[in-house]
Formats: C-alpha cells, sequence, structure tokens
C-alpha cells in the first residue's frame, strides 16, 4: 500500500485528488491538510511514502515544505501538484529534492503514474513539463554537454549503466529485474551515483545522463 499525505489549500481540489488517487487500490490517503506547516507536522508524524504539495500556499508554501519534509522524513518522496507550470517552479521543486512534477490540468492517470514513480523510487515530470525542460537542455551551452561527461568519468562501468537507466525514469526494482541483481545494491550504486556526480535526487541525476549522452531525448 502507497500511504500519501496530500496538501493543498482549496477543499475542493483536495477532494478531487483524494478521489483520484484512493480510485487506485494500492494507494492510501493517510492525511489532508491546507497549509505547508501542517504537512510537515504530519510528515513527521504519519511517515507517508509520498507527500503531494500543492506548490501555492498561506504560510508555508509548498516548496518550502518540500525541503522540510525531505529533511525531516528522508524516506518520504515529495510530488509537487500545481497550476502553475513555469520552469522556474520545476527548477526550484528539484532544487528542494521533489522527485515529481503534475500539473493540475493534467490527465487524472498522470497523477497516479506519479505518485507510483516517486514512491518506487523513480521520478516523474507531467510530459508537457518534461518536454519544456528537455527542450530547455538541448538550447543550453554546448559546454554542459562535456562538463556533464566528465562528471561522470568518476563513475563505475556499472554506475554508469545503473545511471543510464535512472535517466529512462526506471525505479530501483525495475533497474535491478535489468541487471539481475537485489534491489539493496541498485540503492548503494544510486546513493554512490548520487555523491560522486552532486546530485540530491534522482531528476538532477537523470539531468546529468541526458547532457552526458546516455540517455536518448
Amino acid at each position: 500500500m502507497i500511504r500519501v499525505l496530500l496538501a493543498d489549500d482549496e477543499a475542493l481540489v483536495r477532494a478531487g485528488v483524494r478521489a483520484i488517487l484512493t480510485s487506485d487500490r494500492e494507494i492510501e490517503v493517510v492525511a489532508e491538510v491546507a497549509t505547508g506547516g501542517e504537512a510537515v507536522e504530519l510528515a513527521r508524524a504519519h511517515r507517508p511514502d509520498v507527500a503531494v504539495l500543492d506548490i501555492r500556499m498561506p504560510g508555508l508554501d509548498g516548496l518550502s515544505a518540500a525541503r522540510d519534509i525531505r529533511t525531516a522524513t528522508p524516506d518520504t518522496a515529495v510530488a509537487m501538484l500545481t497550476t502553475f507550470g513555469d520552469d522556474a517552479f520545476v527548477a526550484r521543486a528539484l532544487d528542494v529534492g521533489a522527485t515529481g512534477f503534475m500539473l493540475k490540468a493534467s490527465d487524472p492517470r498522470e497523477l497516479i503514474a506519479g505518485v507510483r514513480a516517486v514512491s518506487n523510487g523513480g521520478a516523474y515530470l507531467s510530459p508537457s513539463v518534461a518536454i519544456r525542460v528537455l527542450a530547455e537542455l538541448k538550447r543550453g551551452d554546448l559546454g554542459r554537454g562535456a562538463l556533464a561527461r566528465a562528471r561522470i568519468e568518476r563513475l563505475t562501468s556499472r554506475e554508469r549503466d545503473v545511471l543510464a537507466m535512472v535517466g529512462t525514469g526506471l525505479s530501483n526494482g525495475q533497474i535491478a529485474g535489468r541487471l539481475f541483481v537485489v534491489e539493496g545494491t541498485v540503492k548503494t550504486h544510486v546513493s554512490a551515483i548520487f555523491d560522486k556526480l552532486g546530485v540530491q535526487n534522482r531528476v538532477q541525476a537523470a539531468i546529468v545522463a541526458y547532457e552526458a549522452d546516455l540517455v536518448d531525448l
């Protein structure tokens, strides 16, 4: 069962999101709140698998709540749910440790897919958001590719294989199946990759993989 904490300051939105998520028999909404501060408190109390947070909430906003939740309960994955698709919000969300970013206007199935992905240690960006992020990377300075290739030189051959699979959005369990190893071994590789690349989450690692040409657009 995937245990979810939901935070949004609009009661109607919370009710809709809860209905969508609980339509999946493997997802349970264990708490729902209207502010970021409450989200942090209940994350400490319930230790959910996933926190789904609106970006703009009164008091402590979703981005600040995401940062605090990731610090207080590192095993809780964070997915941002918002009406705002601005690239600046995406960058800030990734910086504070979120590994999911879904738009409220998206297909409801994306919400379920996103929660499932981040709960399994993967990452998820709504397709419309992912297209903009990758397009921006493609337009970026070519020097970023050289820098990324230099960064992955520190990785072992197996770690590069794992990074490439992280770049395609595979979870630890899926990677373990591809490599015929136990999931714990993959977690060890992913942790080493994060340390060597100086990244905080799977989305940032996937960007390095893309820039280093380990993953095709």
